[in-house]
């Protein structure tokens, strides 16, 4: 009996033994998952923090163009002002999804705002021809374009950590240690995109439609004389 009991205990202490391994790397997978989130969270913040400023300079900018529409540079600079009020921890992935979408949103009306100013200054030619307004387009541009690139990284990364929290053991590992699932970016329609900034397309005349072809009309066949 006492054998019995001594080989049941070293089985025991045996599997406890690789569960605690298996549990530490868990841990440490985990871990690294999450700080590789709240970079890819910090890099986000930095490409739109950056699109933010660029707007000073190119309000300045567009001010200077006589009789230039103030309610279109209004709506930039409250739409700015609305993602400031926005406070999120830049170098901590939120947990909240409310959160997230909210700042999401704000970010959109954003990009709505600077949409509609840059195909307004299409009015504009002499604004547009200037070396400081040429130059945001194109610092403008590649923001645009960076914000899209480091939102998709974001949510790779977070895809991968929550698909690990959800496999065994490390599911076991969640309250235990405190780690939460992150929310993801979500596709918006239209209030996310990012603004055209080719003003090499605006004011270019549309091609006249083509005219459809006319339907041939069957003519009749002719009889024979007799």
């Amino acid at each position: 009996m006492n054998k019995i009991a001594r080989h049941c205990g070293g089985m025991l202490i045996a599997l406890i033994a690789v569960f605690g391994l298996s549990g530490c790397g868990s841990y440490n997978r985990l871990v690294t998952l999450e700080q590789n989130v709240n970079k890819k969270w910090a890099d986000v913040q930095s490409v739109y923090q950056r699109r933010s400023d660029l707007i000073p300079n190119l309000v300045s900018t567009v001010q200077g163009a006589a009789n230039f529409e103030k309610s279109t540079l209004t709506e930039v600079v409250n739409a700015r002002a609305s993602v400031g009020q926005v406070k999120l921890d830049p170098s901590k992935a939120p947990t909240d999804a409310a959160q997230l979408e909210q700042f999401q949103q704000a970010q959109g009306q954003l990009s709505t705002a600077l949409s509609r100013l840059l195909v307004v200054s299409e009015n504009y030619p002499q604004l547009r021809a200037t070396e400081a307004f040429q130059n945001l387009q194109a610092q403008l541009e590649g923001t645009e374009n960076r914000i899209s690139v480091e939102r998709n990284n974001f949510n790779g990364a977070v895809q991968e950590y929550n698909t690990a929290m959800s496999r065994f053991p490390t599911n076991l590992l969640n309250k235990m240690f405190g780690f939460q699932s992150r929310p993801f970016f979500t596709s918006q329609a239209g209030a996310e995109r990012a603004p055209s900034v080719n003003f090499g397309t605006f004011g270019s005349t549309p091609a006249p439609p083509t005219a459809p072809m006319p339907t041939p009309v069957a003519t009749p066949a002719l009889e024979s004389s007799p």
